[in-house]
């Protein structure tokens, strides 16, 4: 594959960068048309949220520039890729977050403006069931750590964790997404 000629994001049936191929610039709803499996890809620029199902549904993958020889290497659960969508703000200067323990903005307010591998020890909190993001683009994980279920957030209000994609309210650590 080359780069050179300014693709952004490549998806590749088998592993370690074989088989089928399809190249990707833009965002896409629906990719079962290009691949029927994901088993690796290579990220040339930008920042992407990988979904499970079409129309941006399913579990969520954040990647960064880079190479990916297999699922597991984006913490994967399947092959099963079938749209994704660039991230458009990484590139600021400030990032804000703001969780609440009762949805609609409700009860406490947790605000934060770096990464927090677990949110248990940082605030207490084992739930969070709205959040507010006013600066940059963030990704929460489901366990500490930055291990489990991901779910991206940008800028926006969520009123409710369903909001986000998620099944419960359970959230574990977040980070700030940034290219590099």
């Amino acid at each position: 594959m080359d780069f050179a000629r300014g693709e952004l994001f490549v998806f590749f049936e088998d592993q370690n960068f074989q088989g089928r191929s399809h190249e990707c610039s833009t965002d896409s709803p629906d990719l079962t048309s290009y691949l029927s499996c994901c088993n690796s890809l290579k990220v040339e620029s930008g920042c992407w949220v990988l979904y499970e199902r079409p129309n941006y549904t399913g579990y969520q993958y954040i990647l960064r520039p880079g190479e990916y020889p297999n699922h597991h290497h984006w913490m994967g659960f399947s092959d099963s890729i079938k749209s994704c969508r660039s991230i458009k703000n990484v590139y600021g200067k400030s990032w804000k977050i703001r969780f609440y323990d009762k949805q609609d903005f409700g009860g406490q307010v947790a605000e934060c403006v770096e990464d927090c591998p677990s949110i248990y020890e940082a605030f207490k909190f084992r739930e969070f069931h709205s959040c507010m993001v006013t600066d940059g683009a963030w990704v929460l994980y489901k366990q500490p750590n930055y291990q489990g279920l991901q779910y991206f957030l940008e800028h926006g209000e969520y009123p409710n964790y369903t909001d986000w994609g998620a099944d419960s309210p359970a959230v574990g650590s977040f980070h700030m997404i940034t290219e590099f």
